[in-house]
């Protein structure tokens, strides 16, 4: 039971994280494109991860079989879902991201029902509708409501959505085999070479290299993207897959939720936005469905444990 309360404290911080990097993610690509700022993102990450082997005492053993078997689960996390988000966040708001993310429970359930037999209860079905019912009414009283001004971008965040739902799933099976740093730091070196690769690969072609590392004269992004980097790819690749490993995938879905309250509260404290009671009622019907699908999945077990 205390590991399982250490899995829920990890998803907790995972969705606060993950709440606030809509925010950043938005400073950084106010001064360089979205696959530049992937680059960077994933550099400071990888740069992150092996200080923290460097200074551990556990050894790291990756081989390329390892990697292989890790690559399928990489593709869809961190490359897929970091890829979507960003360039869908060009060409949509947040707040429509928030709205479309709030599908990956849904999402979530349907693969895990199908790959790992996992069983959604009766309970359950209704709290994932109550959890994502609280989300769509925060952004629909927050001004957006069912509007889509961007098929585009709109789709992008939708595809970035099955990507969380399918890695929920697939990791699922992994953590199970290969300890959390391996898992982590392997998801992370992939990022780095994908997305430099295609960074600087695009600047060769244009003959822009120099504007390569142009954004790090702005102190905004330098910030922004320390977060995004050590918080937001690494730690949050850490605590999904330590969460993973400890309960089902359906359950640490829900908790997703939580990063659109996250959201939509670091507007309120950081750009001034007023706060209503609509906040506090979509927060405690998010709550409560977070709690209510957990309470009833207790009976729950799961072939991998």
């Amino acid at each position: 039971m205390a590991e399982n309360n250490k899995a829920y404290i990890a998803a907790i911080v995972y969705a606060f994280i993950i709440g606030l990097s809509f925010m950043f993610v938005k400073v950084t690509l106010t001064v360089a494109s979205p696959m530049d700022t992937l680059a960077h993102r994933f550099t400071i990450a990888l740069i992150g991860a092996t200080i923290f082997i460097g200074i551990s005492k556990n050894k790291l053993r990756i081989d390329w079989r390892v990697l292989l078997r890790i690559f399928p689960l990489a593709l869809l996390y961190p490359i897929a879902f970091f890829a979507l988000q960003v360039f869908g966040l060009v060409r949509t708001s947040s707040s429509e991201a928030g709205i479309i993310q709030a599908t990956v429970p849904i999402f979530t359930l349907v693969f895990a029902r199908i790959v790992l037999k996992e069983k959604a209860t009766r309970g359950q079905l209704v709290f994932i509708s109550l959890s994502v019912m609280g989300v769509i009414y925060l952004l629909f009283m927050n001004g957006v409501g069912a509007q889509i001004t961007n098929l585009i971008g709109s789709g992008l965040i939708l595809l970035s959505a099955v990507a969380a739902a399918l890695y929920n799933v697939f990791a699922r099976k992994l953590t199970q085999q290969y300890s959390l740093m391996t898992l982590t730091y392997s998801m992370t070196l992939f990022g780095f070479l994908v997305f430099n690769t295609m960074a600087i690969g695009n600047h060769v072609m244009k003959g822009t290299t120099k504007q390569f590392f142009q954004p790090f004269m702005h102190i905004d992004f330098v910030l922004a993207i320390l977060f995004l980097g050590v918080l937001s790819s690494l730690v949050t690749s850490y605590l999904s897959n330590y969460v993973l490993s400890k309960i089902e995938a359906t359950k640490m879905s829900v908790f997703s939720n939580f990063a659109t309250l996250i959201t939509i509260l670091a507007g309120v404290i950081f750009l001034k936005e007023e706060f209503h009671l609509y906040h506090l009622a979509g927060a405690v019907v998010i709550i409560i469905g977070v709690v209510g699908t957990n309470y009833f999945g207790r009976g729950l077990t799961n072939r991998y444990k």
